[in-house]
C-alpha cells in the first residue's frame, strides 16, 4: 500500500516538475528517447525532429567534438550528476541558455539505463545579465569606480578612482570614506547627513571636492549609489567618479579671464560712450559753427556781388576816361600843329614887317632928299615905320607865347601819354580784378552751397552719434548680461 503511495506521489512531481519545466530523455549514449513540450518550446524543435538523433544536435561545432564534452557523457554513464547553466544552440543555430540538471536514471541494481534532464529557460536573464555586466564592464574602463558598506568603509575599487587619488588598493581598503575629505568637512553635520541619507536609500550626485594622498586636491564628479538587497533594502554604496580636476581649473582660469576681458571690455565700451558725448558736443559746435560760416559765406558772396557790380561800373569808367584821354590827346597833337602853323604865320609876318621897315626906311631917306616937299611923306613913313616896329615887337611877343604853348602842348601830350597809359594799366586791371571777383563770386557761391550741406552733415552726424551713444548703452548692457551668462557656463 505504502509502495503504491509512494509511486502515485512520483508520478504526481514528475507531472508537476513536467508542467513547469523542459524535461528530455537520454539513453546512455546521449541519444534522445523523448521531450516534453516545454522543452521542445525552448530548442524550437517538433518531438519527430529529436527523437533519435544525439543531444550533440544542441552543441555549437567547436564542443561538440571537444574533449570536455565527451568526458560529461562519460561522467553521466557512470551515474555522476551534472548541474548548471549551460550554453546550448536551438533551431536554425539560435544561441540558447539553460538552467539544467543532468539525472542518470538507476535500475533495480542501481546501475544507470537513461539520462533524465530537467531545464529552465534563461537565455532572458543570461542576456540581461551580459548586458548589465558590460555595461558595468565599460563604466569601470572609463570612470572611476568604488564600494563602500553603509557606514562608510571601503570595500573595494577599481585602478581609475586610484589613479585618480593617487593611493594603492592596499592603502584604502578597510579605511572610512572620510580619508578623502578635509577635516573640516569630516567633522561637519552636512558631512554626517550625506552618510545618514546613503544608508537612507538615497543616491547624491554632485561635483565634490575630494582630497587625494598627500593632500593634493582632487575635484570629482561623482554619484553614490545605495544598492538594495533582495528585500530593498540598502547593503552597500557604489560611488561612480569622474575626475574633473583638469576642467574645474580651466573654469576657474576661464572665469578669472571672463573677468578680466569684460572689465577691459566694459573700459572700453565707457571710454567709447565719454567719446561718443564729446564727439556729439564737438558735432553740435561744429554744426552750430558750419551755420555761422555759411551765414557769413552769404553775406560774402552778396558783398563779392556787390563789389562786382562797383568793378563793372568802374571798368566803365575807366573805358570812358581812356577815350577822353585819347580825345585829349588827339586835341593836345591838333593844338600843337596849330600852334606850329601859327609860327609859320607869325614868321611870315615878321618879314612883311621888316620889308615894311625897310621900305619905310627907305621912304624916310627919300623923304629927305625930297627936301621940304618930301616931309609930309617922311611922317607917314615915319609912323609906318613905327606901326613895323610896333608888328616886329607883337609878333616877336606872339612868337614867345607861341613857343610856350607849344612847350605847354608837348607836356600835355607827355603828361596825357602817361595818364593814358596809367589808365590803360588801370583798366587791364580793372578787368583782370573783374574776371577774379567774377571767380570768387563762384567760389563763394559753392562755398556757401557747400556750407549749407556740410551743416546737414553735420546735423546727421550730431545724430548718428546720438546713435551710437544709444548702441555703446545697448553694448553695455549686453556685456553686462553676456558677462553674468558667462559666469553660469563658466560655473
Amino acid at each position: 500500500m505504502f509502495a503504491r503511495q509512494n509511486s502515485r506521489e512520483a508520478q504526481a512531481k514528475l507531472a508537476a516538475l513536467d508542467r513547469v519545466q523542459g524535461v528530455i530523455e537520454f539513453d546512455l549514449t546521449g541519444r534522445i528517447l523523448s521531450a516534453n513540450q516545454n522543452f521542445l518550446d525552448v530548442v524550437g524543435y517538433t518531438l519527430p525532429e529529436i527523437v533519435g538523433q544525439h543531444h550533440s544536435l544542441f552543441m555549437d561545432s567547436a564542443q561538440r567534438d571537444s574533449e570536455p564534452y565527451r568526458a560529461f557523457w562519460e561522467r553521466l554513464r557512470t551515474g555522476a550528476f551534472e548541474s548548471g547553466q549551460f550554453q546550448r544552440v536551438g533551431r536554425g543555430g539560435r544561441p540558447i541558455w539553460i538552467q539544467a540538471s543532468y539525472n542518470p536514471m538507476l535500475d533495480t541494481r542501481g546501475r544507470p539505463y537513461k539520462v533524465v534532464k530537467f531545464a529552465t529557460d534563461i537565455t532572458r536573464q543570461r542576456t540581461e545579465e551580459a548586458d548589465r555586466a558590460g555595461q558595468i564592464a565599460a563604466i569601470d574602463k572609463v570612470q572611476a569606480v568604488i564600494a563602500f558598506d553603509l557606514d562608510g568603509t571601503v570595500l573595494e575599487a577599481n585602478d581609475n578612482f586610484l589613479l585618480a587619488m593617487g593611493y594603492a588598493r592596499e592603502e584604502i581598503v578597510g579605511r572610512h570614506h572620510s580619508l578623502f575629505v578635509e577635516p573640516a568637512t569630516r567633522d561637519s553635520e552636512a558631512y554626517r547627513a550625506f552618510w545618514a541619507a546613503l544608508r537612507g536609500g538615497t543616491y547624491q550626485a554632485a561635483q565634490f571636492r575630494r582630497i587625494g594622498k598627500g593632500g593634493r586636491e582632487v575635484w570629482i564628479q561623482a554619484s553614490y549609489n545605495p544598492i538594495l538587497d533582495a528585500g530593498g533594502r540598502p547593503y552597500k554604496v557604489i560611488k561612480f567618479a569622474t575626475d574633473i580636476s583638469d576642467q574645474v581649473h580651466l573654469l576657474a582660469n576661464l572665469r578669472t579671464l571672463i573677468d578680466q576681458n569684460f572689465g577691459e571690455i566694459e573700459q572700453a565700451v565707457s571710454h567709447s560712450t565719454k567719446a561718443a558725448a564729446l564727439a556729439s558736443s564737438a558735432a553740435d559746435s561744429t554744426a552750430g559753427n558750419v551755420q555761422t560760416v555759411a551765414a557769413a559765406a552769404e553775406e560774402l558772396a552778396a558783398s563779392v556781388a556787390e563789389m562786382s557790380q562797383s568793378i563793372v561800373r568802374s571798368q566803365g569808367a575807366t573805358d570812358t576816361a581812356y577815350a577822353c584821354v585819347q580825345d585829349a590827346d588827339a586835341h593836345t597833337k591838333r593844338l600843337a600843329d596849330t600852334a606850329t602853323a601859327m609860327t609859320s604865320i607869325v614868321g611870315l609876318i615878321q618879314n612883311i614887317a621888316g620889308q615894311i621897315n625897310l621900305l619905310a626906311l627907305n621912304a624916310t631917306i627919300e623923304a629927305a632928299r625930297a627936301g621940304e616937299a618930301g616931309r609930309g611923306f617922311a611922317v607917314v613913313a615915319s609912323e609906318v615905320k613905327a606901326l613895323a616896329d610896333q608888328a616886329a615887337r607883337a609878333t616877336g611877343q606872339i612868337n614867345g607865347e607861341i613857343a610856350s604853348v607849344q612847350r605847354v602842348s608837348q607836356e600835355v601830350v607827355e603828361a596825357l601819354g602817361l595818364i593814358g597809359s596809367s589808365v590803360s594799366v588801370m583798366r587791364e586791371t580793372v578787368v583782370a580784378t573783374a574776371a577774379a571777383i567774377e571767380e570768387q563770386s563762384a567760389v563763394t557761391r559753392d562755398l556757401a552751397e557747400n556750407m549749407q550741406s556740410a551743416s546737414g552733415a553735420v546735423t546727421a552726424i550730431t545724430g548718428n552719434i546720438g546713435a551710437i551713444v544709444q548702441s555703446v548703452a545697448g553694448v553695455s548692457h549686453a556685456v553686462g548680461t553676456t558677462r553674468e551668462a558667462a559666469k553660469v557656463l563658466a560655473r
